[in-house]
């Protein structure tokens, strides 16, 4: 699988001392222009569906699981590879001062189906929703959160821009 970027945040000036390390699995799931992203009305962004890799998981397994999750959705035949991201932010408990989070994301195909969401409790209180967006509708929202918050704010609208991008540059209309 490809590196699509390497990010770090802006406020860490060193990569020493304990890092936790997480890796997480997304899902890029499209019907013409049209793309299946989370939308959450705490940030007011869209980011893919999906999250983090159980210790019993494979990254495939998890990502069956997160689909089914937070949108709803089946995965129907064999998810593809797209790419990953691998991103050093700070982390807020003092024994780990910096994550390390590998976040990779595969093309899949899914069932007409839609079922409800079993969204975790933090999910729900920050207001996510699986949403059908056009592609393009989803970049210039986003970038207009990026271009609207201080440079404080995490990674995570960034690496979700960042790869909305590249479905957009490489997978839209194929």
């Amino acid at each position: 699988m490809r590196l699509l970027a390497d990010m770090k945040h802006p406020s860490l000036d060193t990569l020493e001392g304990n890092i936790l390390h997480r890796k997480a699995v997304r899902g890029i799931i499209m019907k013409e222009q049209k793309i299946l992203m989370l939308y959450t009305e705490r940030y007011d962004d869209f980011s893919f569906p999906g999250g983090g890799i159980d210790d019993h998981e494979d990254e495939i397994t998890a990502l069956h699981r997160d689909l089914k999750e937070e949108a709803g959705v089946l995965i129907k035949g064999e998810p593809r590879h797209f790419g990953f991201v691998t991103e050093h932010t700070p982390y807020w408990k003092p024994e780990w001062p910096i994550r390390f989070q590998k976040s990779y994301w595969y093309e899949c195909d899914i069932h007409d189906e839609q079922a409800a969401t079993q969204m975790e409790d933090y999910e729900i209180a920050n207001g996510m929703k699986p949403l059908w967006i056009n592609l393009e509708e989803a970049i210039r929202h986003n970038k207009g959160v990026i271009a609207n918050q201080p440079e404080s704010m995490g990674l995570s609208v960034h690496r979700e821009t960042l790869v909305l991008e590249r479905v957009a540059s490489e997978l839209a209309g194929a």
